[in-house]
């Protein structure tokens, strides 16, 4: 039952969408409608205003390793895992926006951070140093989340390994139209207005 209704507090939790809220705080009009229609930090970027952007990654971070450190303070460490997996899916099928929700990164790594701090400063990195590099926020991603599963199999654990992996497909599937527009040189650097 305790894991049920972790399950249920984290997706809840994971649901809330950070950046409509923070677009709402700042005036920046629907966020659906602004540069790729994303609700995460990188779209909130492009309306120009750096604080909201700011907000919305602190947030949607924050849900994840609140998620994760509620259920493992409350249940115990095998619900760690098990809330940051629903808050992601929070994140992404979020029930307050008819289940369109975002991409789930700042989240996802918000999750790792919390269920393990060597484990989620790894892909935090792994982020900045590809962001850093290339200027795509979306490949920055894909290799953190692509390589999180190593990271927590290497310092963490196993089974550990095994939520994280199942957290990274998902959120490689929501990247679907981003991977596209890589492979077609498409796709928006960071910092540019699409």
């Amino acid at each position: 039952m305790g894991l049920l209704i972790t399950a249920v507090l984290a997706y809840l939790l994971g649901s809330i969408p950070f950046g409509i809220v923070a677009a709402r705080l700042f005036g920046l009009g629907d966020l659906r409608a602004v540069g790729s229609g994303n609700i995460g930090a990188t779209n909130v970027l492009r309306t120009g205003n750096k604080a909201a952007a700011l907000l919305t990654l602190v947030g949607d971070a924050g849900k994840g390793a609140a998620a994760v450190l509620l259920a493992r303070w409350l249940v115990g460490e095998s619900a760690a895992g098990l809330a940051g997996f629903f808050a992601i899916l929070g994140h992404l099928f979020p029930l307050f926006l008819g289940f369109r929700g975002g991409k789930g990164v700042a989240t996802y790594l918000g999750t790792l951070l919390a269920l393990s701090l060597p484990v989620g400063a790894a892909a935090c990195l792994t982020w900045l140093v590809v962001a850093a590099l290339m200027r795509f926020s979306s490949l920055a991603a894909l290799v953190a989340v692509a390589l999180a599963p190593f990271y927590t199999l290497a310092f963490y654990h196993w089974h550990g390994a095994i939520v994280v992996a199942l957290m990274s497909a998902f959120v490689i599937v929501k990247h679907q139209d981003n991977i596209a527009r890589l492979r077609a040189g498409t796709e928006t650097k960071i910092g540019a207005k699409s």
